[in-house]
């Protein structure tokens, strides 16, 4: 199977043709192999137009969705980022190949040594993964620059309102399990203020600040 012009096709199609303009982001999605971030059972759906399983009842995002997110993010490179929900580890290499450091976080043991493995594999050494509760953020590391959430809940967690630093910027969906709403807050003197981006549909994000125990 040719991964390389099924990306290539990927981003023409899917990301460029909806709107994404940042280049740097383009780029970033050109280079990425996501077939390898990807359980091999699955790997023909790698480059298709949505979702894909990657275990634990959990999976990897839409391609159109992670870049859009990424995009929102408005990257310039030196920023260190707090990512909630590690995954396959896809979102965590495109985001460091964009910034300066990467810091994320999986409940799942098994999704965070596969995501670790991986990555190292790939050759990244801006990214440190932890498993622990998401909604609690990486206290040990904040202020962070950047927070991306890659799992739904009613509101955002307070410990990841408290963690971003003046001036920063977090991206999460917002709502209930099938009416969410993609939202970026920008942190303004202390206050969050909020706009919504699109409708979308994550998995929940399970936590003590999130929808029940993890």
């Amino acid at each position: 199977m040719n991964y390389e012009a099924l990306r290539k096709m990927m981003v023409r199609e899917q990301i460029c043709s909806r709107g994404i303009k940042d280049s740097r982001v383009i780029a970033s999605f050109l280079k990425v192999e996501r077939h390898k971030f990807i359980p091999e059972k699955n790997r023909n759906s790698a480059y298709a137009d949505h979702p894909v399983p990657i275990g634990e009842g959990q999976t990897i995002s839409q391609p159109y969705i992670a870049a859009l997110m990424t995009e929102c993010l408005e990257l310039k490179g030196n920023e260190r980022i707090l990512e909630i929900g590690t995954g396959s580890g896809y979102q965590a290499a495109i985001l460091a190949e964009l910034t300066k450091e990467v810091f994320s976080v999986e409940r799942f043991p098994t999704l965070a040594q596969q995501a670790r493995s991986v990555l190292e594999g790939s050759g990244y050494s801006n990214i440190k993964v932890k498993v622990e509760d998401g909604t609690l953020g990486w206290k040990e590391e904040a202020p962070f620059d950047r927070i991306i959430v890659t799992a739904a809940s009613p509101e955002i967690p307070q410990p990841l309102i408290d963690q971003l630093g003046e001036g920063g910027k977090l991206i999460m969906p917002i709502g209930e399990t099938f009416s969410q709403v993609l939202t970026v807050a920008e942190k303004k003197n202390g206050e969050l203020v909020s706009r919504g981006v699109c409708g979308c549909v994550f998995v929940p994000l399970v936590g003590k600040f999130g929808k029940g125990e993890a």
